[in-house]
């Protein structure tokens, strides 16, 4: 079990886990979880990998037009398929056949793996039984189309994915990687002395699972979905109207650790008030969730907040006090449901 689970056994949770926290040796897993997220709006209950093969290949050679790299390994004979199938070499026939004979070796195994063991509630079954091919959709995935989050999923699935093959593609040392925040546009990207400016993913779509689908300080379910009425913003959790007094103590008041998701009449509320210090621990543990899933979010808050966790939380302590010192009182929302992080 992840720390990201402790005091929350959830479905949606143990979903979280499994994209955010998971092994990413191939961008595999994300396709795979993205054609599951298919197969439960559809209420499906059991399906044949040649069935499973038409939106898994087809996440793959989507994200393959944009990025090269979906894995670690030097060569991949499926991703060679993929890579033909765009250059119009082989038909989309052949494409399926091959993603049913080579895209599901591992992936259907390790998906439900985190942290090296299984998550408590498998979303499904193998059956490889007498010549078939199929795996057996369980209740509790099916039961994720009932959550409030699920309208979330493919939004936070595709934002991690576009992280991931950031990472590989960019080919730079980690601690080189700094993810910036366009206000403006709601973005993060990537800009250094090395290359251009290039845009990742929303920053909504980002940060919303490492909360946990939930507003940072009211902890009421928020949406990321673009026309939702529960649609979120993005708020600074110390204020930038101090962003001289924060800079001279080194930090970068824009930078990823100090962004948290909030609903829309919470962050009204709250504007540039300084949040009541038992905020800061949910900080600090989110931060944590960001530098156990990797880079580059995970190296951009390290190198903004330290290189050791006794590092990160005198960092963050350092910035409250210097906000804190510049407000006339601290602020708490006037909803508060319990939180479990």
């Amino acid at each position: 079990m992840t720390e990201f689970q402790i005091n929350d056994p959830s479905l949606e949770s143990q979903w979280r886990a499994l994209i955010l926290f998971g092994k990413n040796s191939a961008t595999y897993k994300f396709a795979f979880a993205k054609s599951l997220l298919e197969l439960i709006d559809e209420e499906v209950t059991m399906v044949s990998l040649a069935d499973l093969a038409k939106p898994f290949s087809r996440n793959i050679t989507e994200h393959l037009k944009q990025s090269d790299k979906q894995g670690n390994s030097s060569s991949s004979r499926f991703l060679n398929y993929c890579r033909d199938f765009n250059n119009g070499l082989i038909e989309e026939s052949q494409l399926l056949l091959q993603t049913e004979k080579l895209g599901f070796v591992n992936v259907v195994d390790a998906f439900q793996n985190v942290n090296g063991g299984q998550i408590p509630n498998l979303f499904y079954e193998k059956d490889y039984a007498n010549g078939k091919k199929q795996i057996v959709i369980k209740d509790d995935l099916l039961k994720l189309k009932e959550s409030f989050h699920f309208q979330n999923f493919e939004q936070e699935t595709e934002a991690r994915w576009n992280l991931v093959e950031t990472a590989w593609n960019l080919n730079i040392n980690p601690n080189l990687l700094e993810v910036k925040y366009d206000e403006t546009a709601s973005l993060f990207f990537l800009e250094s002395d090395f290359m251009r400016r290039k845009d990742i993913t929303s920053v909504r779509d980002s940060l919303n699972g490492y909360q946990k689908g939930k507003c940072f300080y009211s902890f009421q379910d928020i949406s990321v979905k673009k026309g939702s009425a529960n649609i979120c913003e993005v708020d600074h959790f110390l204020p930038h109207t101090n962003k001289i007094n924060h800079s001279n103590a080194g930090a970068n008041i824009n930078g990823v650790w100090n962004l948290v998701l909030a609903d829309a009449s919470i962050n009204n509320e709250k504007r540039v008030k300084v949040p009541d210090i038992k905020f800061l621990h949910r900080l600090y543990n989110r931060n944590e969730f960001y530098i156990s899933s990797k880079h580059p979010l995970a190296e951009t808050i390290i190198n903004q907040t330290g290189r050791t966790k006794e590092k990160r939380k005198a960092f963050l302590q350092k910035q409250y006090d210097i906000a804190k010192a510049n407000a006339i009182q601290t602020w708490s929302p006037s909803i508060e449901l319990i939180g479990n992080f």
